[in-house]
């Protein structure tokens, strides 16, 4: 009688070994389930660098403002400035005529050029001797929002105060039409407290009457050449 082939149990015991061999190949390569994770990792990785590009920029711009001289209370043209009249203030002063906070003794004792509101952002202009118009001239000052006014607006500029035809309250059709006075600019000031800046026109004194009980949403300047209107 002939022994009975072992062939068979030598395939399972091959088979059995290429699995024991497969299985810690699969722990050591993490499997399909670690592939599955790694977008996962790599947009975490994306938000975290985004989140840090973001922290820098915010820091930037909070670095780029400065400390300037404000208005601690509203003060009358004429007025002598006093040490309790000015306040420090850091603003994001580009483009803005301004007075550092480190030159406040420069303006102490000397008289305010404009009536101006408290907040107001000193600059040079508004410092020295009172402008009282000439007659028939009046001043006038209108408070702006960015847009309502061209960039680099400074003492001395000439331009065109526009005021807006006010709307229909029950429609869209414009009650009555825009009006336009020629004027010349002498202080402009920004405010720290908001985005307003007060710009002091020097025009005719029925235009500055006009011009002073006209909604300041309505108000716009444009800036004309030396002989325009």
């Amino acid at each position: 009688m002939t022994a009975p082939s072992s062939a068979p149990r030598t395939a399972g015991a091959e088979h059995g070994v290429r699995r024991s061999a497969a299985a810690p190949a699969a722990r050591l390569t993490g499997g399909p389930r670690r592939r599955r994770r790694l977008p996962y990792l790599l947009l975490g990785v994306v938000l975290v660098v985004g989140c840090a590009a973001a922290g820098l920029v915010a820091g930037a711009r909070v670095g780029s403002r400065t400390s300037v001289l404000v208005l601690a209370r509203p003060v009358a043209v004429g007025h002598v400035l006093a040490p309790a009249d000015v306040r420090e203030a850091r603003i994001s002063a580009s483009g803005v005529d301004t007075i550092p906070a480190g030159s406040k003794n420069t303006v102490l004792g000397k008289p305010l050029a404009y009536s101006l509101p408290a907040g107001t952002v000193l600059n040079r202009a508004a410092v020295g001797a009172a402008q009282v118009p000439p007659q028939g001239q009046a001043i006038a000052a209108v408070g702006l929002k960015a847009g309502q006014f061209p960039t680099g607006l400074t003492a001395g500029s000439r331009v065109a105060v526009v005021v807006a035809a006010a709307s229909s309250a029950v429609s869209t059709a414009s009650a009555g039409a825009a009006r336009s006075w020629p004027a010349t600019v002498v202080a402009v000031a920004a405010q720290d407290t908001d985005q307003t800046t007060v710009v002091s026109l020097a025009l005719a004194e029925a235009d500055a009457r006009a011009l002073a009980a006209s909604p300041a949403g309505q108000i716009g300047i444009v800036t004309v050449n030396g002989a325009g209107q």
